[in-house]
């Protein structure tokens, strides 16, 4: 099911109305939607790279404000809508982890998990649970998906069509590394 449903959202990359299909996307995957942005950002990206950068920001935008849903969707809903949303996913148990997390590396969580393979839809909803402060958390956000888009537009401007495969093959690679320089350069703040 799920592959049929990430060839359907690679095929909207392709319909007249991508750029709003693409927000729609970003929007539904930062609260209830499996499959990322990145579906049809990258194909996107590539048929028009003078547009990459206006796609990455129709990405960072909805994606916000998707998470502004799934933190709302935690903060208010965790019982009737969030934990069965987490349990879906096979995460039922992140809460207590997130929260933990959130009270010990408050905001640099989110500035992680944004870029990594944890689907984002988690991280909000558990913010909005553990009540962690809106401001931060929107910023945060905004850090953290435009990092990630625009990190995307970037490759596929630089190095072009050669470089989807290594995007599809090796994007966890790439924000990961990313997340781990953005871990070194908190615990340098921190501690230094």
């Amino acid at each position: 099911m799920l592959h049929s449903l990430y060839a359907r959202v690679m095929d909207l990359a392709g319909h007249p109305r991508a750029r709003f299909w693409l927000g729609a996307v970003s929007f539904a995957e930062s609260s209830v939607f499996p499959v990322p942005p990145d579906a049809m950002l990258v194909p996107m990206a590539m048929a028009r790279p003078d547009w990459a950068w206006r796609l990455a920001a129709i990405c960072t935008v909805t994606s916000v404000l998707g998470g502004v849903l799934g933190y709302v969707i935690g903060y208010f809903l965790f019982e009737a809508l969030a934990e069965p949303v987490l349990t879906a996913y096979g995460h039922a148990g992140a809460l207590a982890r997130f929260e933990e997390w959130f009270q010990r590396w408050g905001a640099a969580v989110i500035l992680v998990k944004g870029l990594t393979p944890i689907p984002y839809k988690i991280v909000t909803i558990a913010a909005g649970a553990a009540k962690m402060d809106f401001a931060t958390f929107l910023l945060t956000s905004l850090v953290t998906r435009g990092a990630r888009f625009f990190l995307l537009a970037a490759l596929i401007r630089r190095f072009g069509p050669g470089v989807r495969d290594f995007i599809e093959r090796r994007l966890i690679l790439v924000t990961s590394a990313v997340a781990a320089l953005l871990v070194l350069g908190v615990l340098a703040l921190r501690y230094i």
